[in-house]
């Protein structure tokens, strides 16, 4: 953290907790100086800021002010690898992407995770790498493989808030107060991103963050359900291994999408933040 990066992290943390329906814009004074967030993501300062907080507002403010969005991350070496073939991916990148991933966490209201990376990674989805608060955690799971235990569904001190979206023939898991099962109907074997997405925002979850793995990902690019897409992208070259997309063949670079996006500096790793609303085709 520089000088002032702090206080502009709780700007953003104060501004994921305002309405944005109706507001426009909304004014914070920090030791930096006058911060003025607007509704459509951009920002205002009324003194220069040094780069890491100008990286803060510029590649998060679109995320904290949304009334609602879909945003999901990769971490990925050079050459758009996310682990070796063996399954080795712990971790491609370093600590300063780690921190960025763990603020989108604290910024959304649900992270979502496919049944693979649950069981392969098992993953905590907590925001200790910074201060704010924890998501509801969201499990995609059609064929209810995934067990309900383990550092994903349980925790020391206040039991995570877990929303597991299982198929109709999922077998029947233990009640818990805390993991609330919802059953939707897959469709070829997998939930329509929308289907998804409708079920979170009925339980009042209207920023989500799908978090990985990298089919479930592409599965919501491919979708269109998607608003933003952040590669964090790490100084390696792997050379083989699993990618981080996997979407369906094209035969010219004319069908390719060609959304606009921006390069950020994370210390010696690169954050592309990639807007696919803007993209012909995007959501």
């Amino acid at each position: 953290m520089t000088k002032y990066s702090e206080s502009i992290w709780e700007v953003l943390l104060e501004a994921r907790g305002l309405d944005w329906h109706e507001r426009k814009s909304w004014r914070r004074s920090t030791p930096a100086g006058d911060i003025t967030l607007f509704a459509s993501g951009n920002w205002q300062g009324d003194s220069p800021l040094d780069e890491a907080s100008r990286t803060l507002l510029d590649s998060l403010a679109p995320l904290a002010t949304a009334s609602r969005m879909a945003i999901a991350q990769l971490g990925q070496s050079l050459d758009g690898r996310i682990a070796t073939a063996s399954g080795h991916s712990h971790y491609i990148n370093g600590t300063a992407a780690r921190t960025h991933l763990h603020r989108l966490r604290a910024l959304v209201d649900a992270v979502v995770i496919g049944a693979g990376t649950a069981c392969a990674d098992h993953p905590r989805l907590t925001v200790r790498h910074v201060a704010g608060p924890d998501p509801v955690r969201v499990v995609i799971d059609p064929r209810g493989r995934v067990p309900v235990e383990g550092p994903l569904f349980n925790a020391s001190g206040r039991p995570p808030r877990v929303l597991h979206i299982v198929g109709p023939q999922a077998s029947p898991e233990p009640a818990s107060g805390h993991v609330e099962r919802l059953v939707l109907t897959p469709e070829q074997g997998a939930f329509s991103p929308a289907a998804v997405l409708s079920a979170l925002k009925a339980h009042g979850l209207n920023r989500v963050l799908i978090e990985g793995g990298a089919e479930t990902v592409s599965r919501f690019i491919e979708a269109e359900a998607l608003d933003r897409l952040h590669l964090l992208i790490a100084p390696l070259i792997i050379g083989s291994g699993r990618n981080s997309l996997n979407l369906p063949v094209i035969e010219r670079l004319d069908q390719a999408r060609r959304p606009p996006f921006r390069p950020f500096s994370l210390e010696d790793e690169l954050l592309v933040d990639v807007d696919l609303r803007a993209a012909p085709g995007g959501a």
